[in-house]
């Protein structure tokens, strides 16, 4: 979505970081939904990620949500509503979205000239999300796949001389914003060409918002394909492949559950184990997912995730 939107009738707002900022949903909702519609009879704001929303921002829209003008349409889309105040969630009328199911996914990727394993891999670890899934079929995504695959290897022990684990997944990320950073400035100065009015600060500030959401997309993306490889290999130690979903890797998901389970105990003894690392590095890993989105330094918590991945699990 552009910031700004390219219709005056549409407020779409999308937090800079892991926060709204207190200010822009006063002057961009607040505010701005007491004047009538420019060009059409209605007005719409969108604020995505609501549940970011600082209680201070959350309070304050609280009287736009009870009595908004007739000409005004207020949406918060949030994938946690539960963290919404309840007097916001209280005033709003939910609409949930289910997401697509894995057989849905995997016939919109039908004929693309991936193998069926990699676009049945890819529908799984999507969650529904068509784009996402197309992603992982990328040299992007695959890329990033192969980083998470790494820094899952640490927990069973798999680390090699060289560069940690984590800074190959950060690169990852790195290079994505720095595209999407391009490609946001190309795009706004293409319009300022074409007449709309916006100064070099706007477009360098919107850019570099694109840039970083897009960078911290990725990274969340590189984290969440870390957590759903470790959840694999405890399906697969657990006997349970068929839930597995990397399909196209189901090789190297048995060949390191036996790195996990081959020393003594063996047998069922040695499965059990087996199952409990993966299921603790994976908590480890989405404990780190939940740290950046308090804005630590990404690099501290990736390293520190690295070091309990190979400290506590492989003794856990």
């Amino acid at each position: 979505m552009l910031d700004p939107s390219p219709h005056p009738d549409l407020v779409w707002l999308a937090p800079p970081g892991a926060q709204h900022m207190v200010e822009e949903v006063r002057e961009r909702v607040i505010r701005a939904a007491v004047y009538r519609p420019f060009e059409g009879g209605k007005r719409v704001f969108v604020i995505e990620a609501a549940e970011t929303m600082r209680d201070e921002s959350q309070n304050a829209l609280l009287k736009t949500l009870e009595e908004p003008p007739g000409f005004v349409h207020l949406i918060l889309l949030s994938s946690e509503p539960a963290l919404l105040l309840e007097t916001i969630a209280s005033r709003c009328q939910p609409i949930d979205f289910a997401p697509l199911p894995v057989e849905a996914v995997e016939a919109e990727l039908a004929g693309e000239g991936e193998a069926p394993d990699e676009i049945s891999a890819a529908a799984r670890l999507s969650a529904g999300d068509v784009e996402l899934a197309r992603f992982l079929l990328s040299a992007q995504g695959r890329s990033a796949r192969a980083q998470a695959e790494g820094l899952a290897a640490t927990a069973i022990g798999e680390v090699e001389a060289g560069d940690p684990p984590w800074k190959a997944l950060l690169d990852v990320a790195e290079r994505a914003g720095e595209e999407a950073e391009t490609a946001t400035r190309e795009l706004l100065e293409d319009d300022k060409e074409a007449g709309v009015k916006r100064s070099a600060r706007d477009i360098a500030d919107a850019a570099k918002r694109a840039g970083r959401r897009r960078r911290t997309e990725l990274l969340d993306l590189g984290l969440a394909l870390t957590a759903a490889w470790l959840r694999d290999l405890a399906a697969v130690a657990a006997g349970a492949v068929d839930v597995a979903y990397n399909r196209d890797r189901l090789d190297r998901l048995q060949a390191q559950v036996a790195d996990l389970v081959h020393e003594p105990p063996s047998g069922a003894e040695g499965e059990l184990r087996g199952v409990g690392t993966a299921r603790r590095a994976a908590e480890l890993v989405q404990d780190t997912r939940r740290r950046l989105d308090l804005n630590v330094s990404e690099e501290l918590a990736l390293e520190a995730l690295s070091f309990r991945l190979w400290q506590e699990v492989p003794s856990g």
